[in-house]
């Protein structure tokens, strides 16, 4: 990322962003210029909390993100495809794969009436949550670990 400090940033300011962005485990390269600093930030992983940091300092005029948020799973990164094989089922390759199946799984009836619907409309493969999360990180939809008991793949 590509932090542009206001005109005239005090050294005491420049020095407070720096320490910041080290604190997020990034390194600092300062480019100095006569009225403007503007310092480039180098590291690995998501930059998005840093930049939030940054961005909320009154010394600093602007941020700007230079790579993609997940570049490690990017075209950037990774120019080729990735493909997963689920049950037989080849996701990411040629076949254009359907899946298909409710939000939050609430009783076995509901996921098996699902899974006919879903096989019968050409889906491959069944999704459900079995935790889905809601708005509190200790409320969730579903069956939780009842849910989960007992789940093998079914044969084909």
């Amino acid at each position: 990322m590509i932090i542009s400090m206001r005109l005239h940033a005090t050294r005491e300011e420049i020095d407070e962003v720096c320490e910041q962005v080290k604190h997020f485990g990034y390194k600092v390269h300062s480019i100095e210029g006569e009225e403007r600093v503007v310092i480039g930030v180098v590291g690995v992983g998501d930059v998005t909390a840093c930049m939030e940091s940054i961005e909320a300092m009154p010394q600093v005029e602007k941020v700007v993100r230079i790579s993609a948020p997940y570049k490690f799973v990017s075209r950037e990164f990774r120019k080729e495809k990735t493909r997963i094989k689920v049950n037989g089922t080849e996701i990411g390759g040629d076949e254009f794969v359907v899946m298909a199946g409710p939000c939050s799984v609430e009783s076995e009836k509901q996921i098996m009436q699902a899974a006919e619907a879903v096989a019968k409309a050409g889906a491959k493969l069944l999704r459900g949550g079995a935790f889905k999360p809601r708005t509190s990180p200790y409320d969730f939809q579903g069956m939780e670990e009842e849910g989960l008991k007992g789940w093998r793949s079914s044969p084909k």
